[in-house]
């Protein structure tokens, strides 16, 4: 589908700036461009940050001549926090958007996120995606959450935005930098951030880009650093939210899950006004064990009446 947006932008007056920083990405590098250059809209540039990769990629991105991409380069790796905060800078465009460097943009995907920018009352936009396993050839289209409340409730125990399929108002980004003690969290950080400031969330109902899930990329990685990190950032967003910490989602048995969870699920819906009952669903969900055999359905049971009083309460 084709999207006509009409600015009277160019090459050297962009509306958006498509931020993509590159560490050895040589594998992926030139298709997650081409898909960029391929775009249907054609008011944007494409700002590149090779971080000091040891790869061929500076020897790609050297081949490229087209006007829309602006490159910059690190003699050393800085570090994704680091790289991702000078490509904030760098951005002249009245809107910022991601794309790494092992991800495929949708031809529409900048007119589509563009025409919902111009025309809702959103700071930040993500949207659906396929997650393309690389390993197997699988691809899995993704679930997300729509609404503000939804993706402001979500961040409590997860990342409820695909980074590479961002769009948002370059300014908040330059008044919001990255922390650089949240490396490999670093997305999730700050959409927490931006959530306690009162910034407005939002992920279209279109899917914008394959999310390519390999094993050589930083996400992959998973170490007990991250578990800790992961923690600290949740219980700063509760804080954040004034949400007792002793109550935050994780597997309770039933005894003490049946005091806990519903305190904190009426907490959360107080502070957080709109919550589906899906949502709360999939957030009461963490307070329960996985593999409960003969006892799933009364679970599941449990699960969706204390999802369906929260967002009641919540309402009232």
């Amino acid at each position: 589908m084709n999207v006509n947006v009409n600015h009277n932008f160019n090459a050297k007056d962009p509306l958006v700036s498509v931020l993509m920083p590159v560490f050895n990405g040589e594998r992926y590098l030139r298709e997650a461009i081409e898909s960029m250059l391929s775009q249907t809209y054609p008011h944007f540039e494409l700002i590149i940050l090779n971080d000091g990769s040891s790869d061929h990629s500076q020897s790609i991105l050297d081949s490229y001549t087209d006007e829309r991409i602006r490159l910059l380069k690190h003699n050393t790796n800085q570090g994704l926090t680091t790289s991702r905060n000078e490509l904030v800078a760098a951005a002249r465009g009245k809107y910022i958007a991601f794309l790494d460097c092992d991800d495929i943009a949708l031809p529409d995907r900048l007119a589509l996120q563009v025409e919902h920018m111009e025309h809702n009352t959103v700071d930040i936009l993500g949207a659906d995606h396929f997650t393309l396993y690389q390993s197997t050839g699988r691809i899995k289209r993704s679930k997300q959450s729509y609404s503000d409340p939804d993706i402001r409730a979500l961040l409590c125990i997860c990342s409820p935005l695909c980074n590479p399929a961002v769009m948002g108002i370059a300014k908040v980004f330059k008044e919001h930098p990255y922390k650089p003690d949240t490396e490999v969290a670093e997305d999730y950080a700050l959409w927490q951030e931006l959530a306690l400031t009162g910034y407005r969330f939002a992920n279209l109902k279109s899917v914008a880009i394959y999310y390519r899930v390999h094993a050589t990329q930083i996400s992959q990685a998973s170490t007990e650093r991250n578990q800790v990190l992961f923690s600290l950032l949740q219980k700063r967003y509760l804080d954040g939210l004034g949400i007792d910490c002793a109550d935050a989602p994780r597997a309770l048995p039933w005894k003490t899950r049946i005091r806990t969870a519903p305190r904190f699920m009426g907490e959360l819906n107080k502070k957080i006004n709109g919550i589906s009952i899906g949502v709360n669903y999939q957030i009461y969900a963490r307070f329960q064990y996985r593999n409960n055999g003969l006892l799933t359905p009364l679970t599941r049971l449990e699960r969706l009446l204390m999802s369906l009083i929260a967002s009641w309460s919540g309402r009232l």
